[in-house]
This record gives C-alpha cells, structure tokens and sequence, in this order.
C-alpha cells in the first residue's frame, strides 16, 4: 500500500511562498487519490453505504414527492441518457443526479456522518451514477472517488462542529456541494488545479437552509440532487478554466466566515485536512435504523427499551420527559406546539415527541408510521402532548447522538431509559446483514424479491463493475 497523504507545507509557508490553502490540499488528496491506498475494511463499507443509499431510493419511488420531481425535470427537457433509480426514464445527467438525490433523500433513510452532522452519501452517489455513466468508468474508479467525497465533506462539516444547524443552515446541501465538485472532478480527471479551482466555483453554489422546519415543507428533499447538480457544473466549469475563488474556506466572505459568521473559530479550520488519508472518516458514517432525523434514534430505542423491557403501557403515562442535547432542540423539540402535533410526514420526522409517542405505542418506528393515518391517529398524538423535553447535561454530542427517556406513570412511577451511543454509529454499527435486511425492507413493494436479490450483488460487486453506465442502467426500471 501506498503511503498516507501528506499535505505539502502544512506548517508556515517558506519566504516567498503562500500557505496552500483547505482547497489546495483537498485537491491534493483527491487528484492523488488511488484504490490501493484505501483499506479494505473502508471499501467494504463504502460499497454497503451505496447499498443503504439505494435500497432507500427505491422505497422513495412509492412516494409523491419522488413522482413530483421527476416530473418537474421531465418537463425541462426532451429526455437524455442517464438513469433514474426505481424509474424507466432517462434524463440529462445533470437532473438524473438532482432526482436521484431526492430519492436517496426523501425519506431520511440515509446514512449520517455524526461528527459533520451531515448526511454524505446521499449527495455523493448521484454524482458516481451521472458522471460515472456518462464518462463510462470503471465501478472501482467510481468507489474511489465516492470514498474520496466521504473524506472531504466529513472534515469540512466537523469544521463547524454543529454550528451550521444553529444559524439555520442545512450543512448536508451546503458542505456536500464542495464534497461533489471534488468526486465530479475526479471522474471526469480534473487535475490537482483544477479540482482546487471547482471548489472555489462551488463556494457560489452551495445552499440549503432549515427553513423547512417550521412548516414541513420539501426543501430538504432537494438540497442534496443540488449539491449533487452544483459540484458537477463547477467541476465542468473549472475544466474549461474558469476562474474561482483561492479562499474558498478561509477567506473574509469565505464559507465559515460568511455562514457561521460569531460561531466561526478559525482555530478549527485545521480540522479540514486533519489525518487526511491516515484516518479514514467513512468509518464513523451511521446506517439509519428508523427513517427519521438521527437526532431522533436514540429516543425512539429508548420508547422500544420502556416498552419491550420496562413494560410500560401507553396508557399508564402521566409524563414523559425526554433528555436532549442542547445542540439539537432548535430542530427537533421546537416549536413545541407543532413538534406535538406534525401536519405531515417531515413534520413527524423531526419530532421527538411523536417519534416516542409512536414507538412506545407500537414497539416500532418505520415508513407505516409516516403515513397519514399515522399522523394523524389520536392516540399517539395524545401521548406526544405529554412528551417535553430538556437539556441533556450528559450529552454525548456530537460523537454520538445520545438521548434517554425519563417516564412518569399515573401511579407515581419512575421509569428511564438511556441510550449513550445511537444504535448505527461507528461504536455501535448496523452488521452488513442488518443493511441488507434494510435495503430489502426498502425495496419491498418496489422491486421484486428476485431483482432486489440482484440488484444487492450488483451493488457489493460494484467495485467490479467495468462500466458504470451499464451499472447505472440496471438500476432504472424496465416497466
């Protein structure tokens, strides 16, 4: 195996030189990037997190907003070349990988990097199955750069440590778009310039606020198809030499500054580079075991644990209080009246008092729960009306997205449970047979058992493939 990455002059500049840049050595590493220098315990799971991303794809077909969108980019072109997940219509590569990103997406199903609190995968793989199709490369060329954007995007959102979320920024869209511009760049054979030049392109594209939050609304669905869509035009763009900012990072209106503006420690900006290429952070992705916010997971077990251990009964409930850590309330305990009460699916999916209201009272939380119906049943909306929460003082955040459950009975009980490590961390990991079990769930009723079965080997042998057009076309339904 090759030696690590080693950032050139990572220390002071020498007289007459200038410091490189985050730009610079992120584009060091990808540009230099090859499969022989990545652990086989990282491509084994890289190929198992594209599997996660998938099977999630395909369960979003059976849901209006996936139909929507594609329908929305069916109408701005006449068609095109690059496949749809789960769909037979073919696309501008561009809007395939805006779609695409919305199916792996649309659910929150997908995977989470805790430390970035970001979601990488669901950007990532819109922009291997696009770009990897159109320049017709290699399976294991494709996992290379995938693996490459997972390293990226996890040290540039660890920079913010949480702090995207308090200002009202999605760092899913936001980061995942300089993540993409690095993949995208590296499948069409950017060099080390130019892959720093489509990050400084990228730094007028990328997007996303949490806007979403106070009404339901599907903006989140899309943020990462167009971080996805955004990486791939600045990497073009910069193949062609057009100029784009030096600082994209660091700089007076860079992202940090002009995004965290007074929760911005320029201390931090070491973490963007930190070990790159000698600590592998795919290796801390999360695998979602409940298709809901991950801020979210640790309560819902805890609603199981109480349950399935403690015995406890719906009915018997005075209080529940539920032990947050700070960094989280904004998004999924606030506002409280609506967090009670959810007006849809994305509502419910943010909410920590309906998620342990529903997993309490049916020892479960999975797509039946985000039905209409679901939401809409009172039981489990009277029960979310006596859920409340407050500051964790033991939070484990962000390294684990830890939460416990305090519940009181009519009779003066006390019953708790905590959960320190969120079930799907790199501590605590779904096997490889819980992810499969997971993307056969996902597929059922989309996908027959037959195709689910080989669709599964064609996505762990995707480091195999010798073409990924052919990869990607399998994956669009023949109907």
């Amino acid at each position: 195996m090759d030696t690590p990455f080693e950032p050139q002059s990572r220390g002071t500049a020498s007289a007459g030189e200038t410091a490189p840049t985050i730009a610079q050595h992120l584009a060091r590493f990808m540009a230099t990037l090859t499969r022989d220098r990545i652990p086989g315990r990282v491509t084994a799971l890289a190929r198992h997190l594209i599997l996660d991303a998938i099977g999630v794809a395909f369960a979003s077909g059976r849901f209006d907003f996936a139909h929507r969108t594609l329908a929305a980019m069916r109408g701005l072109s006449e068609g095109g070349e690059a496949a749809v997940i789960g769909f037979p219509d073919r696309l501008p590569f561009r809007d395939a990988a805006i779609v695409n990103g919305v199916l792996i997406h649309g659910l929150d199903f997908d995977d989470t990097h805790l430390g970035a609190v970001l979601h990488p995968t669901t950007s990532l793989v819109p922009v291997i199955l696009a770009l990897g199709a159109k320049q017709k490369i290699s399976g294991a060329d494709a996992l290379t750069a995938y693996i490459g954007g997972v390293e990226a995007v996890a040290r540039l959102g660890a920079v913010a440590r949480g702090g995207f979320h308090q200002v009202g920024f999605h760092p899913t869209g936001l980061i995942g778009a300089f993540a993409c511009a690095l993949t995208a760049g590296k499948l069409i054979g950017l060099n080390e310039a130019q892959l720093a030049t489509a990050q400084g392109i990228t730094l007028s594209m990328a997007s996303g606020t949490l806007e979403f939050l106070e009404d339901g609304a599907w903006n989140k669905r899309l943020h990462p198809g167009w971080a996805a869509m955004s990486g791939m035009t600045a990497a073009a763009l910069a193949q062609q030499g057009f100029v784009g900012a030096r600082n994209v990072y660091e700089g007076r209106f860079g992202l940090y500054a002009s995004h965290l503006q007074a929760r911005f420690e320029r201390d931090d900006l070491t973490l963007a580079t930190a070990d790159l290429g000698e600590r592998w952070e795919l290796m801390n992705v999360a695998v979602k075991p409940f298709p809901a916010c991950h801020f979210t997971h640790a309560f819902a077990d805890a609603a199981i644990a109480l349950r399935d251990t403690a015995r406890l009964d719906p009915s018997a409930v005075r209080e529940i209080r539920a032990l947050v850590p700070a960094e989280v309330v904004t998004t999924v305990c606030e506002p409280a009246a609506s967090k009670r009460r959810p007006a849809n699916a994305y509502d419910a999916q943010f909410s920590i008092p309906y998620v342990v209201a529903s997993a309490l009272r049916h020892g479960r939380f999975g797509l039946a729960d985000l039905t209409d119906q679901a939401i809409a049943d009172p039981g489990t909306l009277a029960l979310a009306e006596r859920v409340t929460y407050e500051i964790d003082p033991q939070s484990g955040f962000p390294r684990y997205f830890s939460g416990e459950l305090v519940a009181t009975t009519h009779d003066g009980r006390v019953l708790r449970h905590r959960e320190a490590q969120n079930r799907g961390c790199s501590d605590r990991p779904l096997s490889d047979a819980d992810i499969l079990a997971k993307f056969h769930e996902n597929c059922r009723g989309t996908v027959a058992e037959a195709d689910s079965d080989r669709h599964a080997e064609r996505i762990l042998s995707l480091d195999k493939a010798a073409d990924m057009r052919r990869f990607a076309d399998a994956l669009g339904a023949r109907r």
